[in-house]
C-alpha cells in the first residue's frame, strides 16, 4: 500500500425533492471521492457514502479516517470501525486492479452483455405524491415496486397499498415495504394486516438493536421479514452468525456503503447461505460512482431476486456514470464516454 498515492475530494449532493423516510427529511448528501494512482500513472476511484444518523459512524471520524489514509494509507481491514471508507477503499482498489476506467467485477453485466431486474423505489409523501410515483413506476414497466412505510397514518398506507393490490395480483406485482423500524409495540398486528395484502416483504419493521423482539417477530410473523440496519455494526464472521441463528430472518439486505464494503457483504452472503436465507443488495444513496461499483459487484452473483439499485435520478447535480435504466431493467454502458476525471478535476480535496 506505500506504493499507492492516495487523495480525496468532497462532494454535496443536492436532492431534487427532499427524500423523507420514517427518521429523516434529507435534502443534501456528503460523499468523498478517493482516487487511487500507482507509479504506472493508473487510476482507481471509489466513493466514501455514509448516512450520517443510521451509519455506525459520525461525520467527525470519517474525515479523520480520510485524512489518515491521505497520509498514510493502509489495507482496508484497517478502517473497519468506519464502513464507508472500507467500502470507499475497497472500490478504489478494485478499480486500480481492472484493466478499464470505473471497473469493480468482471461479468456479463459489466460487459454490457446482461442487465439487471430493479425494484421501483416510493419515496414517502403525501398519498397524492405516492400515488403518482407509483403509477409513474408501472408506467415504465416496473413488476416489482418498494415503498417507504412508518411517516404516514398507518390506514392511508394500507388504503394506499391496496388500491395497488386490487388493481394487480401478487403474480402481475410484487410490492416490498420498508418501515425503517418505525413499528413499536403493535408491529405483529401491522404485519397481520400488511401480510393480507400479499405482500412480498418488510424491511426492518421495528427499530435494530432488539434482537430477542426480532427473533420473536421473525418467528411469529404472517409477513416475511428482511433485516436491513440489524446488519450494521456486526463485523465478525462469528457476530454474523450469532445474530442470523437467533433471529433467523427470511431475508436480508446489503448495503456495502453501511456494512464495511463488498467483502464484508461477502461474508454475509455465505453466512446467510448456510441457513439458506436468501438476500438482495440495495444502495444507499450513493452517487453514480458508488452506485455502479455496487451494481457491478451485485451481478457477479446472478442473484434472480430483483436489485434495490437506484439510479442516481434523486440528484441534481450527481456525478457522470455508464448506468442507463431501461423500464425496470439497469444496464451498464463500458464503451460510452464516463466524463468523471474532468468531474474529479473540479472538485475541491479533503485537506
Amino acid at each position: 500500500m506505500n506504493d499507492l498515492i492516495c487523495e480525496v475530494k468532497s462532494h454535496t449532493l443536492s436532492f431534487l425533492r427532499a427524500a423523507k423516510t420514517s427518521r429523516d427529511t434529507l435534502l443534501e448528501k456528503e460523499v468523498w471521492y478517493i482516487r487511487l494512482s500507482d507509479r504506472q500513472g493508473k487510476y482507481g476511484f471509489g466513493e466514501i457514502a455514509p448516512l450520517f444518523g443510521l451509519s455506525v459512524e459520525s461525520r467527525d471520524e470519517v474525515l479523520g479516517a480520510i485524512r489518515q489514509m491521505v497520509t498514510g494509507l493502509h489495507p482496508p481491514e484497517a478502517y473497519s470501525s468506519t464502513p464507508s471508507v472500507r467500502a470507499g477503499l475497497e472500490m478504489a482498489l478494485l478499480d486500480l486492479n481492472y484493466p478499464a476506467s470505473l471497473q469493480y467485477a468482471d461479468n456479463a453485466f459489466v460487459k454490457g452483455e446482461q442487465s439487471q431486474t430493479i425494484n421501483g423505489l416510493i419515496w414517502m409523501g403525501d398519498p397524492a405524491y405516492m400515488h403518482e410515483q407509483i403509477e409513474q413506476k408501472l408506467a415504465l414497466g416496473f413488476h416489482t415496486i418498494k415503498l417507504k412505510i412508518g411517516a404516514l397514518d398507518f390506514e392511508k398506507e394500507l388504503s394506499l397499498l391496496s388500491g395497488i393490490r386490487q388493481r394487480f395480483s401478487p403474480e402481475e406485482i410484487t410490492i416490498r415495504v420498508d418501515a425503517n423500524g418505525a413499528f413499536g409495540d403493535d408491529a405483529l398486528h401491522k404485519l397481520d394486516r400488511l401480510a393480507r395484502l400479499n405482500i412480498h416483504s418488510i424491511e426492518q419493521p421495528i427499530r435494530a438493536g432488539q434482537p430477542a423482539k426480532m427473533a420473536q417477530l421473525c418467528r411469529s410473523t404472517p409477513l416475511p421479514i428482511a433485516l436491513d440496519e440489524e446488519l450494521i455494526g456486526t463485523t465478525s464472521c462469528a457476530q454474523k452468525r450469532e445474530l442470523l441463528d437467533y433471529i433467523n430472518p427470511q431475508h436480508i439486505i446489503l448495503k456495502p456503503s453501511l456494512i464495511g464494503g463488498f467483502s464484508e457483504a461477502n461474508d454475509w452472503i455465505q453466512i446467510a447461505g448456510t441457513y439458506g436465507i436468501p438476500w438482495w443488495a440495495t444502495s444507499a444513496l450513493e452517487s453514480n460512482l458508488g452506485l455502479s461499483a455496487i451494481a457491478q459487484w451485485t451481478a457477479g452473483y446472478n442473484n434472480d431476486l430483483p436489485q434495490g439499485l437506484g439510479t442516481g435520478q434523486l440528484f441534481s447535480n450527481n456525478c457522470p456514470g455508464r448506468l442507463q435504466l431501461e423500464g425496470e431493467k439497469l444496464w451498464h454502458h463500458p464503451e460510452s464516454e464516463c466524463g468523471f476525471e474532468q468531474f474529479w478535476n473540479g472538485l475541491d480535496s479533503v485537506q
